[in-house]
């Protein structure tokens, strides 16, 4: 295959992961507004199951990106503009496991949060969604060269 096109296809599956993780984490804020009753408890686990996958996959295409684009491996490996959006993905990531876990551990019990706690769940959801916006503006930055 062209390098060329396999640069493009994998910067094109990257981006979908991206946007489609910042779309579900989105709605999963959205939908997490007022009270919360059993139903919209379950689309909760469900889009938070989803935002789980989509972390991955984009952690797997950026990883083939990194390895098998264009660019390749040695100008990311000593950019600290790419190991500090690697680091805000991780952060993003660490915080989403509070959520993550609330979450399960009210549906198993079956029982609905108080509206404090989807105040506090709400939170961890909004400072993902604050770090996230860091992560286009580094890769940005980096892929201009700007800390190599």
């Amino acid at each position: 295959m062209n390098p060329l096109v396999l640069d493009a296809i994998l910067a094109i599956a990257h981006h979908l992961a991206v946007f489609s993780l910042v779309a579900v984490l989105v709605a999963e804020f959205a939908v997490s507004a007022g009270t919360l009753d059993i139903a919209r408890l379950r689309q909760l686990g469900r889009l938070d199951a989803a935002y789980g996958a989509l972390a991955g996959l984009v952690l797997v295409a950026g990883g083939l990106r990194v390895a098998f684009g264009a660019k390749g491996w040695s100008f990311y490996a000593g950019n600290p503009i790419f190991w500090a959006k690697l680091g805000t993905f991780a952060l993003v990531g660490l915080l989403s496991i509070v959520p993550t876990v609330r979450l399960i551990r009210w549906r198993r019990a079956g029982t609905l949060p108080d509206a404090a706690a989807v105040r506090s769940l709400r939170g961890w959801m909004h400072a993902q969604l604050v770090l996230l916006v860091l992560i286009p503006v580094l890769a940005v930055l980096m892929t201009r060269g700007i800390g190599a």
